[in-house]
């Protein structure tokens, strides 16, 4: 009903989100890990731990209003015509949000739950990576491509370990139907319990394949790119 353009709608909204989430993550974990770090600049896995959570969490945070608006963009063609927003693209929504809802209103919506993934996922695609690329080194590879691939590799893999129970909860929550006698849950955690008791552990990671399959591209090419950028800001 939208012709192929209707596939596309909030793409800007999603790109911008994403620069703003993994720009500032990127470098919010610097930082910390500088912040952190002792005298000879080692820093152990746990401070890593915390400094990827806390970096994730600023990071959506701070991309949360680009989050808002992709998601209302995205929902706009579902909704009957005199209810649409119309928004023409990120800047109108954010400054149409920030006029008819108020500027706080931009992070009251989904801002929780969104630091709360964020702060997981962020352990499993910067912590990890660390963790993975200096265990490979000390076993005798060189810090170089291979070694970048590898790590990220690992690291994409600990990511959707880490996030898909709480992608899975997630899901449940937003579809769930208690008119039809559907189970009720009240929050992440409790339908993580639920989940747990009555369908058993394994079913927290229904769809793993999937969530596995989309963060390994972004995960490695994400990392490969980072890598080879700080080389020629090193080198330059």
């Amino acid at each position: 009903t939208e012709g192929p353009l209707g596939l596309f709608k909030g793409v800007d909204a999603s790109a911008a989100r994403q620069l703003v989430y993994s720009g500032t993550r990127f470098g919010m974990y610097d930082v910390l890990k500088n912040m952190a770090s002792d005298k000879d600049g080692k820093l152990s896995t746990f401070s890593k731990v915390i400094c990827a959570a806390s970096s994730g969490a600023i990071g959506a945070f701070a991309g949360n209003p680009g989050d808002l608006a992709m998601v209302r963009m995205q929902a706009d063609g579902k909704l009957p015509v005199e209810q649409r927003r119309n928004y023409k693209n990120l800047f109108d929504a954010v400054a149409k949000i920030a006029r008819s809802e108020g500027v706080p209103s931009m992070w009251r919506t989904g801002v929780v739950p969104n630091m709360n993934r964020a702060a997981i996922i962020t352990v499993g695609h910067l912590a990890a990576y660390d963790v993975c690329k200096e265990s490979l080194v000390s076993y005798g590879f060189k810090d170089g491509v291979p070694t970048h691939f590898s790590a990220s590799f690992m690291a994409a893999f600990i990511a959707s370990v880490l996030s898909n129970p709480v992608d899975v909860a997630k899901t449940r929550l937003m579809n769930q139907r208690p008119e039809l006698g559907g189970p009720v849950y009240t929050g992440t955690a409790n339908a993580i319990t639920t989940m747990i008791k009555t369908e058993g552990p394994l079913s927290l990671y229904n769809g793993f394949t999937a969530t596995f399959s989309r963060q390994l591209p972004y995960v490695v090419i994400t990392w490969m790119t980072v890598e080879q950028l700080k080389k020629l800001m090193k080198d330059w």
